[in-house]
């Protein structure tokens, strides 16, 4: 994982959980469902799911209000 992240250049630092962290925020972000989520990485709790992509009390950014749907 080290000489992976050396040699594509990436100036933070990045492990394995970093991928975990990564695959989920973006599953996430492309619609799945969270308990999908919740079930790919082997969480029993929901709880634990939200805290782990970062979500818990961050409102969902693919909720629009009604005001701004086009007709």
């Amino acid at each position: 994982m080290k000489e992976a992240v050396r040699q594509a250049g990436v100036a933070k630092p990045a492990t394995c959980h970093t991928l975990r962290h990564s695959f989920a925020t973006h599953l996430l972000d492309a619609g799945c469902n969270i308990r999908i989520v919740q079930g790919l990485l082997g969480h029993r709790d929901l709880t634990t799911t939200l805290l782990y992509t970062r979500l818990h009390g961050r409102a969902n950014p693919r909720i629009r209000s009604p005001l701004y749907r086009s007709r």
